[in-house]
């Protein structure tokens, strides 16, 4: 299959062509600039120039592909809600021209979209508004497509996505705890993030592109929640530094943007997701990782 990949460069993306490439797919990744455009030459995929606000750029490699995956999206958090906003309008430009065509455009969106206070499936539907509806709006576009004969999937990936490389938010955890000399958590700490593997995760974008129903949602969950407190007992245990509980009210000044982000407990299922397309996450634990190699 001949896949259009946006953010193929990045951290997710990378690994998403790797994945696609090993299953005998031809990748044609999206380049912003002439760095980008190297790093997805290197990894072994095509060029397509354009950039995530360049909707021609999007439609005319949508058009070209027999499927589409959007990894690309915008993560200054300081502009959060613009970043959900072009990220909205890039998957309708690809809608456009991916409608009556049957082809399979999947979507990156989050765990902690819906805003339920239980373990979130993925029968729980995105909330549009707020917070949540920065990632909400655009994968409600793109499951509505499936209405208008795209086979449109929605990969949800939680707060963590990491490897030795990455650790998805807790790494903004890591950089605080190492400017501050604290590794922090806000309260009891008992508050829940759920966290994947990179590898596992770009095995779950391939198995959605070639396996995904219309109008279906898939959780990249390998594990369900893991207590903020927890993950700031072994940052601190790795780094030598104290952990410590701070009040709510001592978070902004803090953690700066992360705060926001801090406190919130969004565990997430993926029991669904591993009976739908026969997905088993088979990569090490975020805790083992930060006990083990991440953390130097």
């Amino acid at each position: 299959m001949r896949v259009f990949l946006t953010g193929a460069s990045g951290f997710i993306g990378s690994a998403v062509t790797e994945e696609l490439r090993g299953a005998g797919h031809r990748v044609i990744g999206l380049a912003r600039s002439q760095q980008s455009a190297a790093a997805i030459a290197a990894n072994g995929a095509e060029v397509h120039r354009g950039n995530i606000d360049d909707l021609d750029s999007l439609r005319a490699g949508a058009a070209a592909a027999d499927g589409v995956i959007h990894c690309a999206f915008g993560h200054d958090f300081s502009r959060y809600m613009e970043a959900g906003e072009a990220d909205l309008r890039a998957v309708s430009a690809m809608v456009e021209v991916l409608s009556g065509t049957g082809k399979p455009l999947v979507v990156t969106s989050g765990t902690g979209v819906s805003g339920v206070t239980r373990v979130s499936t993925e029968a729980d539907a995105a909330q549009t508004e707020g917070v949540p509806g920065v990632r909400g709006r655009p994968e409600a576009a793109a499951l509505a497509a499936s209405r208008a004969n795209v086979r449109s999937v929605v990969v949800r990936l939680p707060p963590s996505v990491h490897d030795a490389q990455q650790q998805g938010m807790v790494s903004a955890l890591i950089a605080v705890a190492r400017q501050t000399g604290v590794s922090a958590y806000i309260g009891d700490g008992t508050n829940r993030w759920p966290a994947v593997h990179r590898r596992d995760a770009a095995r779950l974008f391939r198995l959605g592109l070639e396996q995904g129903h219309p109008g279906e949602r898939l959780h990249g969950v390998a594990e369900e929640g893991i207590a903020v407190r927890a993950i700031a007992e072994a940052i601190g245990n790795k780094l030598g530094i104290p952990t410590r509980s701070i009040h709510a009210d001592e978070a902004p000044g803090h953690f700066g943007w992360l705060a926001a982000f801090a406190s919130i407990d969004v565990p997430s299922s993926s029991a669904m997701t591993r009976r739908s397309v026969g997905w088993q996450p088979t990569h090490i634990g975020l805790l083992d990782g930060l006990l083990g190699s991440y953390l130097q």
